[in-house]
């Protein structure tokens, strides 16, 4: 187990270089640039934004630039957003908690209506729910989330009014009921295409586990067929969504970058496409890498459940 997890440590050590570097590497090559917002103030001259981009380190190499960035890095110090100056960990800090919401609360509405409609569906293997499951499935996985969102946003807040259309909570009520009505719409939207992923692979996986010689057993010992679902097959079948749950975090975090820009959701997501815009390269290098390490812990997480949950996956 140490020698496994001294292994994935070093591994993960390695891939967060190397978003480091390509990330970096990118924003910094990419046209325009911090300085281009400066070139539209009147009476800026050249040598004005040449003061500026020596004051912020941006006439150095970008080798040289990456290095300090990275050895600050190592130290605690994220750097400061060049919008308001402010640390960038306290940037992402104060975003951080409506991102988490928001997909936590979507995980577990994927959760519930994924493993429920798929396990309905090995079930009743190839009956009317089986195939609109499908269907609805394959629409879910057709349909772009922002598509969605916009569709959502029209009908059941500008047609019907049962949602608010953004925003977090409502100004001058900071009530919990006021919240959670607020985040009715972007959780549906961002778990949608989750729960047509779940309920595929949860389908599947029950199929493959239901026709099994330990369920066949159980059956032939006279179990009733509710307790042989639940506590043989199905706990059998969760095993492998541990897995699926820990790959799902890079389509959450793309999901919540949408659908958070849609509802004007006050979280990482839109903060990472306003920083883009305001080219505040400190603030979107330290999205990417605190996503880059939330995925990776994710990935580490799942597979230690996983060999937990299933004595037959040893970890050496």
């Amino acid at each position: 187990m140490l020698t496994y997890l001294l292994g994935r440590i070093g591994q993960n050590l390695i891939l967060m270089v190397l978003v480091s570097i390509i990330g970096f590497a990118v924003l910094h090559l990419a046209p325009g640039g911090p300085l281009a917002q400066f070139a539209l103030v009147p009476g800026m001259s050249q040598a004005d934004i040449a003061r500026i981009a020596a004051q912020m380190g941006l006439d150095r190499p970008l080798p040289v630039q990456y290095w300090d960035w990275f050895t600050h890095l190592l130290r605690g110090d994220w750097g400061r957003s060049y919008r308001d100056t402010q640390p960038v960990l306290d940037v992402i800090g104060s975003h951080l908690f409506a991102t988490l919401e928001l997909m936590i609360t979507a995980t577990l509405i994927a959760i519930v209506l994924g493993v429920w409609i798929g396990v309905m569906g090995a079930i009743r293997r190839y009956s009317a729910f089986d195939y609109l499951a499908t269907i609805g499935a394959m629409i879910a996985l057709s349909i772009p989330t922002f598509w969605f969102g916009l569709v959502v946003i029209y009908l059941f807040s500008v047609k019907l009014g049962w949602v608010p259309s953004g925003n977090m909570y409502t100004i001058g009520d900071g009530s919990l009921l006021d919240f959670l009505h607020h985040l009715i719409a972007p959780a549906l939207v961002l778990a949608l295409v989750e729960v047509a992923i779940w309920s595929r692979y949860m389908r599947a996986s029950m199929l493959d586990v239901i026709n099994q010689d330990f369920v066949r057993t159980a059956r032939a010992k006279g179990l009733p067929e509710r307790t042989v679902l639940l506590h043989h097959a199905l706990r059998n079948a969760l095993i492998p969504m541990i897995t699926l749950a820990g790959m799902q975090l890079p389509t959450l975090l793309g999901g919540a970058l949408v659908t958070e820009t849609i509802f004007t959701w006050p979280g990482m997501g839109r903060l990472f496409l306003d920083s883009l815009g305001y080219r505040d390269y400190p603030v979107v290098m330290g999205i990417l890498m605190f996503s880059a390490l939330l995925v990776l812990i994710g990935n580490l997480v799942a597979d230690l459940l996983c060999a937990a949950a299933d004595p037959r996956i040893r970890l050496d």
